[in-house]
């Protein structure tokens, strides 16, 4: 069962129903947004995304609205602060790959620009060679974390069934904003 015939069909919360209908699938440039989405997707391995999304407001606070610049600052008490938050997943694996991934989203802005133009520059590819690539460039990176991240943030196709109502709400959107090539389904 795809997630969009989970969550029209009622078998998904609506923690679900309101990720599914306002932020899977959209196209994210803010650099912040980008960080944010990759953090939760690595925070969800081995979890529910019910976890993740119950969390999400707490991961916010936590890691200061996922500002780039101040969790690449993060330093042992800052890890300290977050394994002690309950309103976080407290793994020092995943919170030592936020900050670090942090600062490697640093330095591809200083050689791309952004976040954002870096995966422009890389798009399009396949799932394999996205893994690859974010698998050199980032920590705690697997396949299924990669594709879920391209996936939530339009770089992969495929997150909404096509007679979704929030596919074509995408597309409508994707038209109005005259968006890039890499953006249209």
């Amino acid at each position: 069962m795809s997630y969009c015939s989970a969550v029209r069909g009622g078998s998904l919360g609506g923690e679900h129903v309101r990720y599914h209908d306002q932020e899977y699938g959209f196209p994210i440039r803010d650099d912040n947004a980008l960080f944010e989405r990759l953090v939760l997707e690595i925070n969800q391995a081995g979890l529910s995304w019910t976890t993740i999304l119950r969390k999400q407001q707490g991961f916010r606070n936590a890691y200061h609205q996922f500002d780039l610049e101040t969790v690449a600052a993060y330093g042992p008490k800052d890890e300290e602060r977050l394994l002690a938050d309950a309103g976080i997943i407290r793994n020092r694996l995943k919170v030592k790959a936020a900050s670090e991934n942090a600062r490697r989203i640093l330095r591809i802005r200083d050689s791309h620009g952004s976040f954002a133009a870096w995966l422009d520059a890389h798009h399009p590819q396949d799932k394999q060679d996205w893994v690859k690539l974010f698998k050199k460039t980032f920590v705690f990176t697997g396949g299924e974390i990669v594709g879920e991240f391209l996936l939530s943030t339009a770089y992969l196709p495929g997150a909404h069934d096509e007679d979704c109502p929030v596919h074509r709400k995408i597309r409508k959107l994707r038209k109005l904003q005259k968006v890039s090539p890499r953006q249209r389904p």
